[in-house]
């Protein structure tokens, strides 16, 4: 079945995790998207924390958001790579890029300069503040855009102070963000014909993720503080409790679900006790409530509590490390997790965030080498034979020579 973007073709120029996991969902839906890579591959590549796979030029972040791509390497310095790259822009539907902002203008391979030679073309620049205003040109960092943002401030516990999500969240919502873009862009063209520029910036991405807390804010004045694991709604049996051998996420947020909680407690008194009566009383006593709890909790294990939690109708999660949470049922019945076969035998990687009812995002091919496809791709271009011989050199050459800003 034909997916939502075969036929459209990506040049992309992003690096590291925020833009290249933005055309990686393009590429999952079928875009072909062809990574320009300079000469030996970009840093991410080489990064920790496994050796084995930053040796081989695939360490895991970076694999994590390339699969499906076709890699085409060349040095950007080189006047005759820029000019084959121009002319692959005339027949590209997408190109995407994230340095900073000016440098693919000083290239000769910007918006301004390539919509005049495609004027269909969509050019989405992310960048961590945007292509205009005063931090334009401010190197953008995931930890930065989680500080800037105000995520942090929201994040931990009072007693300690902030703490920044154990991912990268910002590079993230920007990557998928870009992705949105660009599909709202392609779609639009197809009623107007026109492309157009699409600015990305990191920060304003983060805001529009965080809006309940920013018009929190900005409505009511509500400045929102580090409460923990405590959930939006201040409940406090929509929290994180100890059981037996690990920790329960309880979600219970509503008076049927608190009864709930106190039936599978063997509680039923709790609700008749003045203390723990309404969401009023049991906030005041919460940590009475709390001592309660975990009291019954400690009697069995987490696994076993949240199978009697959900059970009962009150609804929780158990803590599970990331070993535990692709093994769960549920995910395997997804199909989240797909396998594809690379030059190091089978990979699971992560495909779609979604299924679509025909024409589903789906893995094809690994994560690329540096280069592997950059006779293929040149060939497809039309590139005079004396030229593709010259640039497939200078890019070696470059390789061994050491890095290509």
């Amino acid at each position: 079945m034909t997916r939502p973007f075969s036929g459209i073709r990506v040049l992309d120029f992003t690096q590291v995790f925020a833009g290249p996991f933005g055309s990686y969902q393009l590429a999952l839906l079928g875009a072909d998207v062809i990574k320009i890579e300079r000469p030996g591959g970009e840093d991410m590549r080489f990064s920790p924390p496994s050796k084995l796979w930053a040796e081989r030029a695939m360490a895991p972040m970076w694999a994590s958001a390339n699969a499906n791509k076709r890699d085409l390497a060349l040095d950007l310095k080189d006047p005759d790579a820029v000019a084959a790259l121009r002319h692959m822009a005339k027949s590209a539907d997408v190109v995407m890029e994230n340095f900073r902002p000016g440098v693919m203008d000083r290239l000769g391979l910007g918006y301004e300069a390539l919509s005049e030679i495609n004027p269909r073309l969509i050019y989405c620049a992310v960048s961590g503040f945007g292509q205009n205003g005063p931090d334009r040109e401010t190197a953008a960092y995931d930890g930065r855009i989680q500080a800037t943002s105000g995520i942090m401030s929201v994040t931990g516990h009072a007693e300690t102070g902030p703490v920044r999500a154990g991912f990268a969240v910002c590079d993230a919502i920007g990557g998928m963000t870009a992705a949105f873009a660009v599909a709202s862009a392609l779609f639009q063209r197809s009623h107007t014909g026109r492309g157009q520029m699409v600015d990305v910036a990191m920060l304003d991405a983060a805001l529009s993720f965080m809006s309940p807390a920013v018009v929190e804010y900005l409505v009511a004045g509500h400045l929102q503080g580090q409460y923990g694991n405590q959930a939006v709604s201040r409940k406090p049996t929509a929290n994180l409790f100890r059981a037996g051998d690990g920790h329960l996420l309880l979600a219970v947020n509503n008076e049927k679900q608190f009864r709930a909680l106190c039936a599978a407690l063997g509680r039923e008194d709790l609700p008749e006790d003045p203390r723990f009566a309404d969401w009023d009383a049991r906030t005041a006593h919460a940590d009475e409530l709390r001592d309660i709890v975990e009291a019954a909790f400690a009697d069995g294990g987490a696994e076993v509590w949240e199978d009697r939690l959900e059970e009962a109708g009150a609804p929780s999660a158990r803590i599970r490390s990331i070993a535990e949470a692709v093994g769960h049922r549920q995910i395997a019945h997804r199909d989240v997790l797909q396998e594809v076969e690379g030059p190091w035998g089978p990979m699971r990687l992560v495909g779609s965030g979604f299924r679509l009812a025909h024409g589903s995002g789906a893995i094809d091919r690994p994560p690329p080498l540096p280069g592997q496809h950059s006779e293929e791709v040149l060939r497809e271009a039309g590139v005079d034979e004396a030229l593709l011989q010259r640039l497939l050199a200078n890019a070696g050459e470059t390789a061994a020579g050491g890095e290509t800003p």
